[in-house]
């Protein structure tokens, strides 16, 4: 992960050392050569993500500068707005990465307090999940759609005896196929509600400024430029269903005529055919991409 980003530029290979001097530990390595279980934890998994992202974008600015300049907005899925914030100018590189890793420990001590996960469930829409959702969860349970990505696939998040439940349930209701995720716990539901006073704290230490871009939040679906706007909504996200669809859906109605996804992977484009299938989308980060 980010691996042909750090050995192709070295403004990349840069922001990876800067971040193995700030985390204490050599994340290139951990992200090139694992172990996988150990780059899945979400201690280190978010600062991972994170500075790939980064890696991605500030290669990106050098390389297309053009069209860099015709950006209009940004957004990140779950820990990628941390990405859209600090590139849109909210945040530092070092300061981002310090947030970062603080959420990722104080929602890393959340999923080892209780057995929780996230499933993602194809082929339903949010009304029917939400019903099997509840039919499944027991008395104190918590089971509820987490990320909305787009239409037919939704992950859900809550207490692993629920998620047990959760896969018969969904298929009777119609769901093509129920995918358990590699991840520590039940992230965006209540069960990360203790991680978000640890967050509040650390965001408010944070230099946090006025974005020159809109970041259009993961929970409103609203674009944001306001500091206090933007570190209110960063600690709430821990605890809110991520709004995907709906943030992509507002961004193309601000105006929005194209998507470059700066990091690993390819949520961003795999989300857009089934949101807008004619929306043009570009990549930067892989070396596929």
């Amino acid at each position: 992960m980010g691996t042909w980003l750090r050995k192709e530029f070295s403004s990349a290979a840069d922001l990876f050392e800067e971040a193995g001097d700030l985390l204490g530990y050599d994340l290139a390595t951990l992200c090139e050569e694992g172990p996988a279980e150990k780059l899945n934890q979400t201690i280190h998994s978010q600062p991972a993500l994170f500075v790939v992202g980064m890696a991605a974008a500030t290669v990106f600015s050098a390389e297309q500068p053009d069209a860099v300049d015709q950006v209009t907005a940004v957004a990140g899925l779950s820990l990628g707005e941390y990405t859209a914030v600090c590139f849109a100018g909210g945040l530092g590189f070092a300061d981002a990465l310090r947030v970062v890793d603080a959420r990722g420990q104080a929602m890393q001590a959340c999923a080892d307090a209780v057995a929780s996960g996230m499933a993602s469930v194809l082929g339903l829409d949010l009304e029917t999940l939400t019903e099997v959702c509840g039919e499944v969860r027991g008395d104190g349970e918590v089971l509820q759609p987490a990320n909305l990505l787009c239409p037919g696939n939704i992950a859900v998040s809550g207490h692993s005896a629920a998620l047990a439940k959760l896969e018969p349930a969904a298929t009777a209701a119609g769901a093509m196929k129920v995918v358990p995720l590699s991840v520590a716990g039940a992230f965006h539901t209540p069960l990360m509600q203790d991680a978000v006073s640890r967050l509040k704290d650390v965001l408010a230490s944070a230099h946090l400024q006025d974005t020159r871009l809109p970041v259009f939040s993961n929970v409103d679906a609203k674009p944001h430029t306001r500091a206090d706007e933007i570190r209110d909504l960063l600690a709430q996200q821990v605890v809110a269903p991520v709004q995907w669809e709906a943030s992509i859906r507002s961004m193309m109605a601000s105006g929005v005529e194209r998507f470059v996804e700066c990091g690993t992977g390819r949520v961003l484009r795999g989300t857009l055919k089934r949101i807008a299938r004619k929306m043009p989308a570009d990549g930067f980060g892989d070396e596929t991409a």
